[in-house]
């Protein structure tokens, strides 16, 4: 009898949880942006049913049991995506602690998963979604060699963080990859290339000989990740930055047939007609305006602008982990350097979406997509503008982060009278 009091005490808390998390809402008032930075309506109602959208319409009532969320004067858009980040994966830096972004020493950089390091925990995560991030690419930094995993897209709040296990599998195929993998870009693309062609389907898999069809196959996880590659279930993200190495790329496209987007891209506006005719997305910083070796001599603010005006898809990279909230302010100064401002907002939703394989479910403010949905005190690039409210998969979320706490704690320190002037 007790063990069913338990489980029914389980079953009741588990009801009870879920009642909360699937709360059903109406953000009224706003001017809503359902699609990126286009898809305008004034005095919207948003409605925010089982966790998902449920409508946006203009002036629309609000049903009966659904709280209200007064958004007058105020601007409403999906929740932000950060890319380039390693949520979860880090806190600080220099404590001394293992830094799960860094695998310097593994044998296997191809079969890295997020999954098996991920710390939904971090102090990191509650400081980027007050500032209306709701999503990010989190991924790793160093392997023994040019290859990092395979990112993961995160979801900031709630259960089941990981929203998408296999993101991209990630390579570093700069300077710094070329001088610690064989010396010259000559080996270290002979070397992705043989790899590349080694993993490539020829039709045969199938065709075992009798006397090895029963053995039990051994796992291979880098096997299973190229095999995910060429089968199109996840692009291969390339760190990249000068001109002539973003050609190979795109010439790597081609030779294999598998889906390719750059990060980094320092000179990728200057082949920008290219790249869009060859659907290769950019993961760009906006902020990164100067050169900053021989790889980066032809590299501009300007970049994004350039590379959105001539059709290519273009998400943002944060600054860096710690700063992943910045996001918005680099799109802000993207716009400030020529891009337009629908293209700025793309590139922080529907773009980014589309880009890592969540648009099915994320990206936009449509019926069925989940409800990642921020109130805004105004326009969201401006940097005095702040989240009022944040919702990510239905769920509202406590503006109140372990930094919001330090403040709140010294705000008002009573202090000594020999400092009281």
């Amino acid at each position: 009898m007790s063990i069913m009091k338990t489980l029914m005490g389980a079953s009741l808390l588990a009801i009870s949880a879920a009642s909360v998390s699937a709360e059903d809402v109406a953000i009224t008032g706003g001017t809503a942006f359902t699609d990126g930075g286009k898809g305008k309506v004034e005095n919207a109602t948003v409605l925010i049913h089982d966790g998902k959208i449920q409508s946006v319409t203009a002036g629309g009532e609000v049903p009966a049991g659904y709280r209200s969320v007064d958004a007058s004067g105020k601007w409403v858009t999906v929740g932000f995506m950060a890319a380039g980040t390693n949520l979860g994966l880090m806190d600080v830096g220099l404590s001394g602690n293992i830094n799960d972004a860094r695998a310097s020493d593994a044998k296997n950089g191809i079969g890295l998963e997020v999954a098996y390091a991920f710390n939904p925990a971090t102090t990191i995560i509650p400081n980027t979604r007050i500032e209306g991030v709701t999503r990010a690419v989190t991924g790793f930094s160093t392997s023994k060699d040019m290859w990092r995993g395979q990112s993961a897209v995160i979801a900031l709040a709630g259960d089941n963080m990981i929203v998408r296990e296999h993101a991209v599998l990630s390579i570093d195929m700069d300077e710094g990859a070329a001088s610690s993998n064989g010396g010259s870009r000559a080996a270290l693309w002979d070397s992705v290339i043989t790899k590349l062609e080694e993993s490539r389907p020829n039709g045969d898999d199938d065709k075992k000989d009798d006397d090895k069809k029963d053995k039990k196959p051994k796992y291979d996880s880098a096997k299973a990740a190229l095999d995910r590659l060429f089968a199109g279930e996840m692009p291969l993200l390339v760190e990249v930055e000068r001109k002539a190495d973003i050609l190979n790329v795109i010439k790597l496209k081609e030779r294999f047939g598998i889906d390719v987007v750059i990060t980094a891209g320092g000179e990728a506006w200057m082949v920008a007609d290219e790249l869009a005719a060859a659907k290769i997305p950019v993961v760009i910083d906006p902020m990164r305006n100067l050169p900053e070796d021989f790889d980066t001599l032809g590299q501009t603010g300007a970049a994004a602008g350039r590379l959105a005006a001539a059709g290519v898809k273009v998400a943002f990279l944060a600054p860096d982990t710690h700063n992943t909230r910045l996001v918005a302010q680099s799109a802000g100064n993207a716009v400030a350097m020529g891009m337009a401002w629908e293209d700025a907002m793309d590139a922080l939703t529907v773009n980014a979406a589309e880009i890592f394989g969540v648009a099915d479910s994320y990206g936009k403010l449509e019926a069925g997509k989940d409800a990642d949905v921020v109130v805004w005190t105004g326009d969201p690039l401006e940097l005095m503008t702040t989240a009022d409210a944040v919702f990510i998969r239905g769920e509202e979320v406590p503006l109140v982060s372990r930094q919001t706490k330090l403040r709140d704690r010294y705000m008002d320190l009573p202090r000594s009278p020999a400092y009281v002037k």
